[in-house]
């Protein structure tokens, strides 16, 4: 059947006989040789989208995703980079011993006033730059959201930005000490014995985030057994990190590289 109008640039009219060599006036395309491009795109199976899956195909899809993700590894690893990861684990295994040696959840001690300190500016940028905007309630619960965000968001940008799984260990890890660090602020609401960045305790001031949440969800009477608990979830999470970190030193020794450049184009 004749083209009405070219197909490419909807010229027309066009000539009557469009065998070859005829070709449309507008473009030049020649009719003969687009119909057999067409006829052979048309002859190509398409490729089932991963919406036409079987629902069980999809989740292992996902899933294989995932974890490509989580345990990547470069076709090469830089030696020196992978013992310097090597040096780093040693490191922060040594200062997880000291902060749990010195962690006492009901003495208000998180065990690292130094990873403390840091994470505070977070805390506070979680008040009064993130979730101010949502209410009263939010904005008192966003500055332990803020200092979590913290370790959250980089860490994800290592892992889905730079594909680098160790770092994202290492944030895990310190996601695990901020959690333990909100455990020893929810023991302290039943009540209060810290002192606030204003210089007072939460029995001398409404400054106090947990014990005005635990105030209003009714849990004020369990703030110490609910502490207790984030601390000891806080050190687990600090070992799924550690456990992670040193699971991917395992997996880059069998692509050990000796060139300074090996790792210098992540696929």
């Amino acid at each position: 059947m004749p083209y009405l109008s070219c197909p490419k640039c909807r010229h027309q009219p066009l000539p009557e006989n469009q065998a070859f060599p005829a070709a449309c006036p507008g473009c030049g395309v020649i009719f003969a040789k687009l119909g057999e491009a067409i006829a052979r795109v048309a002859a190509t199976p398409a490729a089932p989208a991963e919406t036409d899956l079987p629902m069980e195909e999809q989740k292992l899809t996902a899933r294989d995703g995932v974890l490509a993700t989580l345990f990547h590894v470069p076709d090469q690893i830089d030696k020196l980079n992978w013992y310097g990861r090597i040096g780093a684990l040693v490191i922060f295994l040594l200062w997880t011993f000291f902060i749990w040696r010195d962690m006492d959840i009901p003495a208000g001690n998180a065990g690292s006033g130094f990873l403390h300190i840091i994470l505070t500016p977070f805390h506070e940028a979680g008040h009064y730059l993130i979730f101010r905007w949502f209410g009263q309630f939010i904005m008192t619960l966003g500055g332990t959201m803020g200092q979590h965000l913290f370790a959250i968001v980089l860490g994800g940008a290592l892992l889905w930005k730079r594909r680098d799984p160790f770092g994202a260990a290492i944030f895990l890890w310190v996601l695990g000490f901020s959690v333990s660090d909100m455990g020893v602020y929810m023991y302290d609401a039943f009540d209060p014995q810290l002192m606030l960045l204003d210089g007072r305790t939460g029995a001398d001031s409404d400054g106090h985030d947990w014990q005005n949440i635990f105030g209003d969800l009714g849990l004020l009477k369990r703030a110490r057994a609910i502490g207790i608990f984030f601390g000891g979830f806080g050190k687990a999470i600090m070992v799924a990190g550690l456990a992670w970190a040193a699971w991917m030193i395992w997996l880059q020794k069998a692509r050990l590289s000796d060139s300074p450049f090996a790792e210098t184009n992540l696929d």
